[in-house]
């Protein structure tokens, strides 16, 4: 087994003493994390250890605290330990769930209303995130630690990013209530046991509006038309009106244009999970095609308006 792997186990004193073949350690999916299943006299556990280089950009201590009250609002799985020095976490499996992907979402319309369910369950749970997720301040963030890295930008990112001052100002011009969100909700962040789903990873959680995870994770799914306005309603428990809708899609081409630069990181990093080159230039095609849009100026004058 891999010495990384026993190291972090000797680090957790439920664990300790224990080898990874003893607790059977299975490999589980991850972008930037290394994550196991590992089973404890029958009880399954999850293990994560955190990515190389991933502190640059990620206050575990927020992520503690946050992943904490998921929990309580029965949202997350429990955490057993937090190592908040570097971010070494053990966590409670949630038995009778497959892990989401966009294919799952895609194939399942009733799949999209669970997870507007989920989402809606965190947004109402009068939890307290730590961290203000501030998008234009995260972008600018990126922006410097790419100065620091021999990763060139897409041709043309500034001026997407000029352009979306108008996203800004009509989002700014009706700022919203702040709610505690997931922030980045990947497909595979989602378990579901067929009848509720539930999250993990909160590593970039915070308080944030609450309209970015449901356009941030519609991008994420794939979603179609009909999809998207099943997911608005589960979340909303009402059909939505159009500045609801504008901000769902307002926050589209916001979460491509933010993590096109996170991958770009990953990239920069030597990230060998996938190819981070490619992913950002994909995600960054879709934040201008969606810009161009026609109907883009429209839902964002319905944004400014709040109506």
């Amino acid at each position: 087994m891999d010495s990384h792997l026993e190291n972090a186990i000797a680090r957790i004193p439920r664990l300790a003493g224990r080898s990874a073949e003893a607790l059977g350690a299975e490999r589980l999916g991850g972008m930037t994390n290394l994550v196991y299943r590992l089973n404890d006299g029958g009880e399954q556990l999850v293990l994560r250890i955190p990515g190389e280089g991933t502190e640059a950009y990620i206050d575990r201590g927020v992520e503690a605290h946050n992943t904490r009250a998921a929990s309580r609002a029965g949202v997350g799985a429990e955490v057993l330990h937090f190592d908040e020095t570097d971010g070494l976490m053990l966590m409670r499996s949630l038995e009778g769930c497959r892990t989401m992907s966009p294919e799952h979402f895609q194939a399942e319309d009733a799949a999209a209303d669970r997870a507007g369910e989920v989402l809606a369950r965190m947004h109402n749970s009068g939890e307290t995130f730590r961290f203000r997720f501030e998008l234009f301040a995260m972008i600018d963030e990126y922006l410097q630690v790419l100065s620091g890295l021999d990763t060139p930008l897409p041709e043309g990112y500034h001026d997407v990013l000029a352009e979306a001052g108008t996203m800004r100002e009509a989002l700014d011009a009706q700022p919203a209530a702040l709610a505690p969100c997931h922030c980045d909700p990947l497909c595979e962040n989602f378990l579901d046991d067929g009848e509720r789903m539930w999250v993990v990873d909160w590593e970039y959680s915070g308080m944030n509006d609450p309209l970015w995870d449901v356009g941030d994770f519609s991008v994420e799914a794939g979603l179609s038309r009909t999809q998207d306005e099943r997911l608005m309603r589960a979340y909303l428990g009402r059909e939505p009106n159009a500045a609801e809708w504008g901000r769902m899609v307002l926050y589209k081409a916001a979460s491509d244009l933010l993590w096109t630069l996170w991958g770009l990181i990953q990239h920069g990093n030597g990230n060998p999970a996938e190819d981070f080159w490619a992913y950002s230039t994909e995600r960054f095609a879709r934040c201008k095609a969606l810009m161009a849009d026609p109907a883009f100026a429209g839902h964002v004058a319905a944004v400014r308006r709040g109506e």
